[in-house]
C-alpha cells in the first residue's frame, strides 16, 4: 500500500508496504544532478556522493561500513544527470538502525581535508578507467556531441581539471545551495509501516533548512553531425542518436516500444540482423536515456573497420523499414509485452520499488500505478510506432560518433543518410 506525508519543511515521504517480505529498501532521493552544476562545478554531485561514505562527526567511515555489514546491510549511492540517491537495503528490524546512518552521512558528513583529497585521486582513476573503457567511453563522447553547449553534455563525473579544484568550502558551499529540503523524497519500500517510518525520520530531517536556489535546467537542442575519434582499438565503437522522448510526454509509451523493436531485445531487428545473421558484432543494441525535459533513442554497436560499412548499412536499412512499413501485430503485441514483463518482474525487488515511489514523486508528484502504464502501452498502434520513426529518424536531427581506427574510413556526413 502507497502512503505519502510532506514534512513540515517540505521533505516528503513516500512509501509502500509488502507485508509478506523480510527486507526495507530505503532511499534519500533529491533531484538535484550534473545538469544542474556551473560549467566549473562539473563533477561536484558526484564528488559529494562519494564523500558522504567518508566520516561522520560520530561515525568514521570504516565504522559506517562495519554497522551495515553487521546487519547483513547493503548501502550504495548514484548520481545522474538529474538525481543523486544514497539507499540501503536490511531486514526490516534492522530499519532504524539505516535510518539513523543514512541521516547522519547525509547531514553530519564532515568533509575532512584528508578525506578530500584521497577522494579526489579515487575519482581521477574513475575518470581514467572510464576512458580506457571504450565501450563506455563512447557514450561519454556521444552525449558531449549531441547535447553539445548544454549541461546534460557534460559526464556525471566531471573532468580532471575540475576535479583537481573542488575543496571543502566548494563543497559546503554547493550543499548549502542545492540541498533544499523541498528537491529532497525519503522512499522505503518492503516490510514498512509508514507511521513507524515517520516517527523514525522526522526527528532527524524536520530540522533541514537551507536556502532554496533556482534550478535553472534549460532543455537542450540536440547537434546534428558525425564527430570521429582516432584510437588504436581493435573496433570500432559506434554510437548513433536521434531525439527521444522526455520522462513525462505521452509519446514516451510509443517510443519504448520502437526501441524495444529496433534493438532493444534479443529478438529486435538490428540484434537479428547484425549479430544473429551477418555476425558482424558482438555487441549491438539500441537504448533510450530520458530526461524531465527531453530524451535520447540511440544505437550502440561495436565492428571490426571492416565491417563498418556494412554495418552501417544494416542500420540504415532497418531505420528505412520502420519509416516506410508499419511493424506487424505481432511484433506490436510482442514489444508490448516484453515491456510488461521488465516492469513486473522489477517490481520483484524491493530496490526497484522504492526508486519507483521516489521517481514517481519528483517526476509526476503523484504514485503512477502498473495499470496505468500497461494502459499507455496499450493505447500505442503500428500506426503510432511508424510515424514516430519519420518524424525521429531524419538525418538533420541525427549525431553520430565513432571512436576507433577511423582514419582513412571516408566517413562523413552522409553517414547519417538515410
Amino acid at each position: 500500500m502507497y502512503k505519502r506525508t510532506i514534512l513540515d519543511n517540505g521533505m516528503r515521504v513516500v512509501t509502500e508496504r509488502i507485508s509478506h517480505l523480510h527486507s526495507v529498501s530505503m532511499g534519500i532521493w533529491l533531484n538535484v544532478g550534473s545538469r544542474d552544476e556551473a560549467e566549473s562545478e562539473s563533477g561536484l554531485t558526484h564528488f559529494i556522493e562519494h564523500m558522504l561514505f567518508k566520516g561522520t562527526k560520530k561515525r568514521s567511515a570504516l565504522e559506517i561500513a562495519k554497522q551495515l555489514d553487521a546487519v547483513g546491510g547493503m548501502s550504495n549511492a548514484f548520481t545522474s544527470k538529474e538525481n543523486t540517491c544514497f539507499h540501503a537495503k536490511v531486514l526490516d528490524a534492522h530499519l532504524p538502525l539505516v535510518v539513523d546512518i543514512l541521516a547522519d552521512i547525509f547531514l553530519h558528513s564532515v568533509f575532512d581535508h584528508q578525506e578530500v583529497e584521497r577522494e579526489r585521486e579515487v575519482i581521477l582513476q574513475e575518470i581514467n578507467m572510464v576512458e580506457d573503457t571504450p565501450d563506455e567511453y563512447v557514450h561519454v563522447l556521444f552525449n558531449q556531441a549531441f547535447w553539445d553547449g548544454n549541461p546534460l553534455a557534460r559526464p556525471i563525473f566531471g573532468n580532471a581539471q575540475t576535479v583537481q579544484s573542488f575543496t571543502r568550502e566548494i563543497i559546503l558551499g554547493y550543499l548549502n545551495r542545492g540541498y533544499h529540503p523541498d528537491r529532497i523524497v525519503l522512499s522505503a519500500a518492503g516490510n514498512v509501516d509508514h507511521q513507524e517510518f515517520l516517527e523514525l525520520v522526522d526527528p532527524a530531517f524536520r530540522n533541514v533548512k537551507r536556502h532554496s536556489h533556482d534550478l535553472n535546467r534549460t532543455p537542450p537542442t540536440i547537434v546534428p553531425g558525425v564527430e570521429l575519434y582516432p584510437r588504436d582499438l581493435e573496433q570500432i565503437h559506434l554510437c548513433l542518436g536521434t531525439r527521444g522522448t522526455s520522462l513525462v510526454e505521452d509519446e514516451r509509451y510509443c517510443c519504448s516500444i520502437l526501441n524495444v523493436i529496433l534493438g532493444g531485445s534479443m529478438s529486435s531487428r538490428l540484434f537479428q540482423e547484425v549479430r544473429e545473421r551477418r555476425g558482424l558484432a558482438y555487441s549491438i543494441y539500441s537504448f533510450l536515456s530520458s530526461h524531465t525535459d527531453s530524451g535520447m533513442m540511440g544505437i550502440y554497436g561495436a565492428v571490426r573497420p571492416d565491417n563498418i560499412k556494412e554495418t552501417r548499412a544494416v542500420i540504415r536499412h532497418e531505420l528505412r523499414s520502420l519509416k516506410q512499413e508499419p511493424i506487424s501485430d505481432v511484433e506490436l503485441r510482442a514489444a508490448k509485452e516484453h515491456i510488461k514483463g521488465g516492469i513486473y518482474l522489477a517490481a520483484e525487488n524491493t530496490d526497484n520499488r522504492m526508486s519507483r515511489l521516489a521517481k514517481n514523486e519528483m517526476i509526476f508528484g503523484r504514485f503512477v500505478t502498473y495499470e496505468e502504464i500497461e494502459a499507455g502501452l496499450e493505447k500505442v498502434t503500428s500506426e503510432d510506432v511508424q510515424a514516430l520513426a519519420q518524424e525521429i529518424f531524419r538525418p538533420e536531427v541525427m549525431s553520430s560518433v565513432l571512436l576507433g581506427q577511423v582514419d582513412g574510413l571516408g566517413v562523413d556526413q552522409t553517414f547519417l543518410d538515410l
